[in-house]
């Protein structure tokens, strides 16, 4: 028999109470079943130790990236000087692991794959759109997602500020609250290590 054979009968016995819900199922386990939002948590804001982040000089800085705790952090000498939150790529591999050094740094860096056509006059036509993918509307052109305090480090990957959901969801630069983003920025270097880890 084929799969969707089966999802008649499967969907009737859903209906009519045979096969439980994820909710019943959590019930039976003893525990209420989390809302959508629930599951999405905050991530602990950035912790600056003033005392390391003194010492740390472009010649000493390292970055290390979890990509499991969606933090970073910025390296003096094995210390931490700067604990941040990041959001880094949505999917396993859009973020790859390994041992990398900073190719490129920008602070005012536009993006040439992911934006928005916008007209004439600036205004978005269309937002969220794909360079590679989506075509411009006639009487647009492309204008990149501002990537500020760019700092490239893997191919198209780079640290940069960016919104920070609480999970895994860029495609696969790893974005950082805009409070620390300079303080790193000013810090690091052409060539300066960074590590992803998972």
């Amino acid at each position: 028999m084929r799969f969707p054979a089966l999802f008649p009968l499967l969907l009737s016995l859903f209906l009519v109470g045979f096969l439980p819900t994820g909710e019943a199922l959590a019930q039976r386990r003893g525990r209420p079943m989390k809302g959508a939002r629930e599951s999405i948590h905050r991530q602990a804001p950035p912790k600056i130790s003033p005392q390391i982040l003194a010492k740390v000089t472009p010649d000493t800085a390292r970055v290390v990236i979890f990509l499991g705790r969606q933090r970073a952090y910025l390296m003096h000498e094995g210390q931490i000087a700067i604990d941040f939150p990041v959001s880094t790529g949505k999917a396993a591999g859009m973020t790859p692991t390994g041992k990398f050094k900073i190719t490129q740094k920008d602070q005012d860096h536009r993006s040439n794959l992911y934006g928005n056509f916008v007209d004439r006059q600036g205004r978005v036509v269309r937002a969220g759109v794909s360079a590679r993918i989506d075509s411009a509307p006639s009487g647009t052109r492309f204008e990149g997602a501002p990537m500020k305090y760019f700092m490239r480090f893997n191919g198209a990957i780079g640290m940069h500020v960016g919104i920070l959901p609480g999970y895994a969801a860029s495609h696969g630069c790893v974005r950082m609250p805009e409070q620390v983003a300079a303080l790193i920025y000013e810090r690091v270097k052409l060539g300066t290590p960074v590590e992803v880890v998972r």
